[in-house]
């Protein structure tokens, strides 16, 4: 829960630098939407690691599945914010799907988790 909670105040504080320090950057480069979508994505993992930590004591898969979102939003907002940057080589880009499919792997791990438990 620790990790979740840390990772939304990081989100929100990417947001914001985004939104007001970065704007003018990011328009520029038309990197506006990439840059929305990674601190969504960012604040939205986050929140499922918070819950994640409470099933984990509990529930074993809870926390396989809170480790796949962690790494796949780490991947995917991560490699973003460092290709929106500058930061990341574009030969990274390919580290973004990546990301994804540890998120998508992360909430199929929790619904088959949950058919079990039914």
């Amino acid at each position: 829960m620790a990790i979740g909670a840390a990772w939304a105040a990081l989100a929100v504080v990417f947001g914001a630098f985004g939104a007001h320090g970065l704007a003018e950057r990011l328009a520029a480069s038309d990197h506006t939407a990439a840059w929305d979508t990674a601190a969504r994505y960012h604040l939205v993992h986050a929140l499922a690691l918070i819950l994640f930590g409470l099933l984990s004591d509990r529930w074993k898969l809870g926390a396989w599945a809170g480790r796949l979102l962690l790494a796949g939003s780490v991947l995917f907002s991560g490699s973003i914010y460092g290709l929106c940057l500058g930061f990341a080589p574009a030969a990274l880009g390919p580290i973004t799907p990546i990301g994804g499919l540890c998120l998508i792997a992360g909430w199929v791990v929790l619904a088959i988790g949950a058919w079990r438990r039914g």
